[in-house]
């Protein structure tokens, strides 16, 4: 938006906050800026982070892995499964874990502790470890130190204990953790959706870790073998108890099935079924097909009975009926004739009149006819309706038959109910001893031989090359989380970045009209400054000569082709289009915080008007701390203040530049006089600068800070408008804001905002992919090739 295209008062109000625009997606483009500003931090921690890694691998001394497949074969041991009555099926994620539980019990770590002596092995319980780990270890000593806890079970006191007692609490003690050190120690994990575990160990000594993975192994082997043997035998056991039992009652069912048969007289067919059920099934069949008659017939009675009842009138249109009835021949012959006729009918009646004989013939014809059909409908209504009682009595009888039957099979059949479930009881019986006398016999045959359910598919070997620490990773890891602590720390210098950067956050921030970049001044214009090179800013203006000074009050003079004058020729064409029509235009100079450049704008700016042929008047108004005074070099025994106080013109006061023909009216800062702001609001300032209004085309008035003091708030009124000058990287954006909010008639007469001191380089950082600020290295070149056409040097 082009502000100066509006009245001064008639601006767009500020954006709703400082956090940009809100959108919902992410910005791409401004991520990828953040990445390329921030990249030397990143590379940095990511520096930081290989050599850390480095330094891990160093200081870590080299392990070794010996790792052992172990099979679940639920084929070597499918009889104790079919004997077991609770077995165990292999085919569920639930019993690979169940078998590497097993694996990490502290009974198979016991059993491998005792076999190898572990406990009194010194490599395996006193390992060499790395610094990491022994940094771990001092900051652990550290904290039992400060918080001691009794290292002794139940909080035995070792000095009360006899020799003996005291050295068999210290073995058992090291075997306890011996058993608790190889128990979190080795690793036990499935091999993708196999049925195969991976067993391993890890130590410094390639042989120890060889070692304890072939003892668990053996051990586990064992386990499982004795866990097999001991089921088959109690399984064995269980079902010779069973299956006398399963015998008697097997024996007692069925000689109750036949007894029971024999006293009720239930005789069956050859397929098991009941006489009295088969003669039921019969008569509810025929039933079935006798109802299915009389609806029929029901059906086409009623239909021919509702066409008679309905008269002869409509008999020729509803004696519609099936090719297959006696009478469909007869009747369809006549509804021919009957159309034959109304159709001679219709063409005499069209042609000679319904009066003509020939018609009234035709009529009485067509008449006819029409009765002859009733008549035929008539016949065959009533034969339909003796097909219906027929049918209707048949049915009648069959029901009867149906419930004499129903009587005698329901008194059957309760009978049966009672004879299936003794014979169900029967047959369950049997089947379960006959189940059983076969497992018993299996199971007898295999308590000799017992079977595990696992297999060892690959033995555990010698490891030749150290497992861990693994260079490629570690340094693979160093580098990410190098990189990762990079990214945190540029998010976090990108999240405290509240300064201005670029010209959009200056239109979209604080909704002012950007002017353009000021670049530092020092080695050439328009190039960043090198390191080292002088800063103009509060504290090292102080360290500058007095012609250093003089020389950058004058770099749109001494260099008006550079970017720094561009900049300033661009405010020059924002003030004179906002203030078109006015004759004299009074333009101050602020800023928010001190430091920011505002003199050496408000002189540069100055000094190009007067350049330009315009009749400038530049004022220090700073009366505090006149900084602009100082920088020209300007030693004045009167100033603003005096032609104020003593109401004088501007020619009693004011200097002139030789080379420009600028006019200058110095400040003179005469000890502590604290009321400034009253100077500048009186109505002497107001008489002083109407006078100046008469001579000068632009009067350039340098005004103090907004935030310390309120000076340049009472001079506001005398201003036509005003130019923002915030420093690129330091002057806070809700400074800005808060200040504008706070003070809105001297916002709505500020026509527009200068980025001072900018960082060329750095700046394109800053700027979207395609905007201006990518390619200023190419625009400051040409500035310079024109200074040197022009034959003025940078400063």
């Amino acid at each position: 938006m082009n502000y100066a295209n509006f009245p001064l008062d008639k601006r767009m109000p500020l954006p709703n906050s400082d956090a940009g625009d809100g959108e919902d997606f992410i910005d791409i483009e401004r991520l990828l800026g953040m990445a390329a500003r921030q990249a030397k931090v990143v590379a940095v921690c990511a520096v930081i982070g290989l050599f850390l890694g480095l330094l891990y691998l160093q200081t870590t001394p080299p392990k070794y892995q010996s790792v052992a497949s172990v099979l679940i074969d639920e084929g070597l041991n499918k009889i104790v499964d079919d004997i077991s009555a609770a077995s165990t099926t292999m085919q569920t994620d639930s019993a690979i874990l169940s078998q590497i539980e097993i694996l990490t019990s502290t009974r198979l770590a016991s059993v491998v502790v005792d076999k190898l002596k572990l406990d009194q092995n010194d490599t395996f319980m006193n390992p060499p470890q790395s610094a990491l780990a022994q940094g771990i270890g001092l900051i652990r000593g550290l904290i039992q130190y400060v918080r001691p806890s009794s290292s002794v079970p139940g909080g035995a006191d070792f000095s009360k204990l006899d020799p003996a007692a005291r050295d068999a609490l210290i073995a058992t003690s090291r075997r306890d953790y011996a058993i608790l050190k190889l128990q979190n120690e080795i690793r036990a994990e499935r091999i993708g959706r196999s049925y195969v575990i991976a067993l391993g160990y890890q130590a410094t000594d390639p042989a120890l870790a060889n070692a304890i993975t072939k003892a668990y192994a053996d051990a586990y082997l064992a386990d499982q073998l004795d866990a097999s043997f001991d089921a088959t035998e109690r399984a064995a056991v269980w079902l010779q108890g069973r299956l006398t039992e399963l015998r008697q009652s097997s024996q007692a069912a069925s000689l109750a099935v036949e007894k029971f048969r024999a006293e009720h007289g239930l005789a069956a067919n050859s397929d098991g079924q009941l006489m009295s059920d088969k003669q039921l099934s019969d008569l509810n069949a025929q039933l079935i097909v006798a109802q299915a008659d009389t609806a029929r017939a029901s059906a086409r009675y009623q239909q021919y009975k509702a066409i008679v009842d309905s008269g002869s009138d409509n008999a020729f249109k509803d004696a519609a009926i099936s090719s297959d009835q006696p009478s469909s021949s007869v009747i369809s012959a006549l509804k021919t004739r009957y159309l034959t006729v109304a159709k001679r009918l219709q063409d005499v009646e069209a042609n000679f009149g319904a009066e003509h004989p020939q018609a009234v013939a035709l009529a009485k014809e067509k008449a006819d006819i029409s009765t002859q059909i009733f008549g035929e409908l008539k016949q065959l209504t009533e034969s339909y309706r003796n097909e219906y009682e027929v049918a209707q009595a048949r049915e009648t009888a069959l029901r009867a038959n149906v419930a004499a039957a129903q009587g005698k099979s329901s008194v059957d059949n309760q009978t049966q109910v009672k004879l299936r479930e003794l014979d169900q009881q029967a047959t369950a019986l049997t089947t379960l001893y006959q189940t059983f006398l076969g497992r018993y016999e299996e199971a007898a045959q295999q308590q000799s031989f017992p079977v595990g359910k696992i297999r060892i598919i690959s033995d555990a070997s010698m490891p030749l090359t150290a497992s861990s620490p693994r260079t490629i990773i570690v340094l693979g890891l160093s580098l990410v989380l190098g990189m990762l602590m990079g990214a945190g720390f540029g998010g976090l210098n990108e999240f405290n970045e509240r300064f201005f950067r670029t010209g959009e956050d200056v239109r979209d921030r604080v909704g002012l009209k950007f002017l353009g970049y000021l670049p530092r001044i020092g080695g050439k214009l328009g190039k960043e400054e090198k390191p080292g090179e002088a800063q103009v800013d509060a504290k090292a203006g102080q360290s500058l000569s007095a012609a250093e000074k003089r020389a950058r009050m004058r770099v749109s003079i001494d260099s008006p082709a550079s970017m720094f004058a561009e900049t300033l020729r661009s405010a020059k064409i924002a003030f004179d289009v906002v203030l078109e029509g006015q004759g004299s235009r009074v333009i101050g100079v602020i800023s928010v915080l001190p430091g920011e450049g505002k003199s050496t704008v408000a002189a540069n700016l100055a000094g190009l008007l007067a350049a330009n042929g315009a009749k400038t008047l530049l004022i220090d108004g700073d009366l505090r701390n006149p900084g602009l005074s100082r920088g020209l070099g300007m030693e004045a025994e009167q100033g603003l203040m005096e032609a104020v106080v003593n109401g004088q013109t501007w020619q009693s006061v004011g200097k002139i530049d030789r080379q420009t023909k600028l006019a200058i009216i110095p400040a003179v800062l005469r000890g502590h006089f604290s009321h400034t702001s009253e100077l500048l609001s009186s109505a002497g300032m107001r008489r002083f600068i109407e006078n100046a209004k008469e001579t000068f085309e632009y009067i350039v008035v340098d005004l103090p800070p907004l935030g310390p003091v309120v000076d340049a708030k009472a001079f506001a009124p005398l201003v036509d408008g005003f130019v923002l000058v915030t420093e690129w990287g330091r002057t806070p954006r809700a400074m800005v804001r808060s200040m504008l909010e706070s003070e809105p008639y001297v916002a709505n007469k500020i026509v527009g905002a200068v980025l001072n001191k900018v960082e060329l380089k750095k700046l394109a950082k800053y700027g979207s992919l395609g905007g201006s600020e990518k390619f200023f290295d190419k625009y400051s070149s040409y500035y310079l090739e024109k200074s040197e056409v022009r034959g003025k040097a940078p400063v």
